[in-house]
């Protein structure tokens, strides 16, 4: 909403595109253009979590989707949120807050740019040692398949995810499987 009126739109503007199918409603003060393509879209639904959640990050199955660390396709957008902080009412697309405690919270948030604008997303390391926190939540297989898929590509750094276990707290947990898969 704010990016239309900075542009001069008013609000019957924007009411008639909505009308004519030019542009979609997310929620309030929130749109999207209806006709982005699908790997954008899911981009798009990224976004639009985003800046409906400008505090949130997202994260567990959701980020590793997107760096393709799973074949699992999320029900749901996850999104980490503070434990201080309330989520607001999404409708659409369908989202599943996960509480974080501020120490697990705020580590390993990047800005990550897409065709469809930024979003707020824990890197790699902090994503796999975060599904091992969630592994009763999420399932331990999930956990597994990442873990297994990130030691796999050239850019792992098996230093980097020893340290977010550490803050995440599952390094008794992670570091056997570590040693296992990459001996």
């Amino acid at each position: 909403m704010s990016e239309l009126r900075s542009a001069s739109f008013q609000t019957r503007d924007i009411a008639k595109l909505v009308q004519q199918g030019k542009i979609e409603k997310v929620k309030a003060g929130l749109y999207k253009l209806p006709d982005i393509t699908t790997s954008v879209n899911i981009n798009a639904s990224l976004v639009e979590i985003s800046h409906a959640v400008p505090n949130g990050v997202i994260a567990l199955a959701s980020a590793l989707a997107h760096y393709e660390l799973t074949t699992f396709v999320p029900p749901e957008i996850y999104v980490a949120i503070s434990m201080s902080d309330k989520p607001p009412k999404i409708e659409y697309p369908p989202v599943r807050f996960f509480y974080y405690p501020e120490q697990f919270f705020r580590a390993g948030i990047e800005v990550i740019k897409t065709s469809a604008g930024t979003v707020r997303m824990y890197n790699r390391e902090k994503t796999i040692c975060d599904m091992f926190r969630y592994r009763d939540k999420l399932g331990e297989n999930l956990a597994l398949e990442a873990l297994k898929n990130y030691l796999r590509r050239k850019d792992s750094n098996i230093k980097r995810l020893s340290e977010y276990a550490v803050i995440c707290r599952v390094k008794t947990i992670v570091l056997p499987y570590i040693k296992a898969m990459i001996t």
